[in-house]
């Protein structure tokens, strides 16, 4: 058996103050100060441990984003003058898909490396848009055999990005009768890829870069900001290619091990060239979600092309559709595909990533069972080097987090914490569905459930079919 595959993870403090949730509330001219052991102290997830010297300098504000509302503090004061109160800031941060949870949890996960836990149990709603309106099934998390996910047991979360052939053929000396390519196997079914927005200097890019080699992934980065600084990250980068200007990158694509050409209809061309620059190099097409596109009939097209590894299907920030009002949400693009592509026994032929929408470690998990082979992220990375997403940088005003002057060390230490917490979540949900390999999980709706199928199943008989679904946000 291979050595296991980990990530290492070391503490990385926030530089500014985060956006807490809640904030302390104190009489402090009725403390007794006479108790042996303060609420505070005795906090069972150490919330006020870092931040120790509040007690004896009362700053404000206190450091309570970690807080995991659980109110053991307030209950258990003697005197009954501590209490927390609603940060007004922190309904700011955000909009309705990214919600001041989602980057809260991320700071979190970036600033420890460790998954998130909630004092007060599940508070949101059971059902919702997108990838909310799906549930996975953790019947195997009873299973009394279990030694742990992280102790003995082995989950293999690796994918290939290569093309694969359709099957093998042998000589009659048992040798190999086919042409077989290059293997590209990286080690996490998560990808990283270049924002559209936020102060993009170059301690910021080289800090993705430095995550993505650490955790031996890989990064889409346009190619014309592919300069001498960060050509050494060459193993590691995908250069997103046009293909009208390719040809002028050519030294670059001799040296990649991957890159990604924007779909067209006359990229069949642009690929056979790129392949004669570099033989091996492994082709990803890039798909943006459009209206007045017949996706799975699309991707269809790209499986039959002998060139082709993969199609990144490309959805907006919150996983919707470009350019249409009634946007359709990226997990219901993806199972189309899938099943078009089952359908043609075309499947096994090429590799899909979904791209946009995907905030949390349960979405890639949910992104795979819906169809997709990986996906890549980009505004959790921003998030994890204490991005609030306030949108200033795109008015041209100054950033409150002085993103321009990150140091690139910290920021691939807050990244690769906060994939090593989001793989451990991954862990935990395949080890509680009983899937020991990320790949099987692939199409695998009979690990799932899905609200619209639940709703017509059981209550359309009833009440009737809803007549307005949830919208695809």
């Amino acid at each position: 058996m291979p050595e296991k595959y980990h990530i290492e993870t070391k503490t990385a403090l926030p530089r500014f103050y985060p956006v807490g949730k809640y904030t302390t509330v104190e009489f402090r001219e009725n403390c007794a100060g006479s108790c042996r052991e303060c609420v505070k102290k005795n906090c069972v997830y150490d919330i006020f441990k870092e931040n120790y010297f509040h007690m004896s300098t009362m700053e404000e504000p206190e450091y309570l984003y970690t807080c995991n509302s659980c109110f053991r503090c307030v209950q258990e004061c003697t005197k009954g003058i501590f209490s927390r109160a609603l940060n007004p800031g922190y309904k700011e941060l955000g909009d309705d898909y990214w919600t001041p949870d989602i980057i809260n949890r991320t700071w979190y996960q970036a600033h420890t490396g460790n998954i998130p836990v909630s004092g007060s149990g599940y508070r949101g709603p059971f059902a919702g848009r997108g990838f909310d309106s799906m549930w996975t099934d953790m019947s195997e998390i009873v299973r009394p055999t279990r030694d742990g996910i992280h102790g003995r047991e082995y989950i293999n979360t690796c994918i290939e990005l290569s093309r694969r052939p359709d099957c093998l053929a042998f000589n009659k000396d048992g040798s190999l009768a086919v042409e077989t390519k290059p293997i590209l196997e990286i080690p996490l079914p998560i990808l990283f890829r270049q924002p559209v927005f936020g102060i993009l200097s170059r301690s910021v890019l080289t800090s993705m870069l430095k995550a993505a080699e650490s955790i031996g992934t890989m990064m889409f980065v346009d190619a014309v900001d592919i300069d001498n600084g960060i050509e050494k990250y060459e193993k590691t980068i995908i250069p997103v290619l046009d293909r009208k200007n390719y040809i002028d990158y050519a030294p670059l694509i001799s040296r990649v091990r991957m890159a990604e050409l924007s779909f067209g209809d006359d990229m069949e061309d642009a690929v056979s060239q790129i392949k004669k620059i570099n033989s091996g190099i492994c082709i990803c097409a890039g798909l943006p979600l459009k209206a007045g596109i017949d996706y799975a009939e699309e991707v269809l097209k790209l499986s039959m092309s002998p060139h082709v590894d993969a199609v990144r299907v490309i959805a907006d920030d919150n996983g919707r559709e470009y350019g249409t009002e009634s946007q359709r949400f990226i997990k219901d693009i993806l199972r189309d595909i899938h099943l078009r592509l089952v359908k043609e026994s075309a499947r096994q032929r090429i590799n899909i990533l979904a791209s946009g929408g995907i905030a949390l470690a349960e979405h890639v998990n949910k992104s795979i069972i819906c169809g997709a082979d990986g996906v890549t992220i980009d505004l959790p990375l921003l998030i994890a080097m204490e991005c609030r997403l306030c949108g200033r940088c795109r008015k041209g005003l100054s950033c409150p987090v002085k993103f321009e002057d990150i140091d690139d060390g910290y920021g691939r230490d807050r990244i690769v914490n906060l994939m090593a917490a989001w793989r451990n979540q991954m862990l935990e949900m395949l080890g509680a569905m009983g899937i020991r390999e990320a790949r099987r999980l692939r199409g695998e709706v009979g690990r799932s459930m899905w609200f619209e199928d639940l709703e017509k199943e059981n209550f359309a008989p009833i009440f009737g079919e809803r007549k307005v679904f949830f919208d695809a946000g």
